[in-house]
């Protein structure tokens, strides 16, 4: 049985270093049996991927490749809390946040971006609860932001 991160591997991805915090904040924390990260952005190299809104600047296809990114940025806040991702029993529930123009109402078909590569990467501890919000404005202007709530296996 392969591991999560060689799931990854055969999907083309890596889990990147975790991306630096934007503000007064830690990337992920652990409660019991629980991690909750912070919020994601789709921070590639530093740089985000791209600024704007979607429906607008940024199209619904690179809006999801955003929210692909921000879901490897939060699984690396994951593996930094607990060490392995073999470790997580359960993807718990996904928040994606889409910074969208009014008319645009393709906020799921974003957001399935994190979740098909989640069930990709985890398989039936991949399946989680998730919301796909639009908002008007995300910190530097992201079009994305993904927060993950993830229960831990014991070691």
């Amino acid at each position: 049985m392969s591991t999560p991160e060689e799931r990854l591997a055969e999907l083309g991805h890596s889990v990147p270093e975790v991306a630096a915090p934007v503000a007064a904040y830690v990337p992920a924390v652990r409660s019991g049996a629980h991690v909750f990260t912070s919020g994601q952005l789709p921070m590639r190299s530093g740089e985000l991927m791209c600024t704007g809104k979607v429906g607008g600047e940024v199209t619904a296809e690179e809006a999801y490749e955003c929210a692909v990114q921000c879901a490897l940025n939060a699984i690396a806040a994951v593996r930094a809390e607990i060490g392995e991702l073999s470790r997580v029993a359960r993807i718990v529930k996904v928040v994606c946040f889409v910074a969208s123009t009014p008319d645009f109402t393709g906020q799921p078909g974003v957001a399935n971006g994190v979740s098909e590569l989640l069930g990709k990467v985890f398989g039936e501890a991949g399946v989680h609860a998730r919301s796909a919000v639009g908002v008007p404005v995300l910190p530097l202007d992201s079009p994305v932001e993904v927060e993950l709530v993830v229960e831990v296996a014991d070691a």
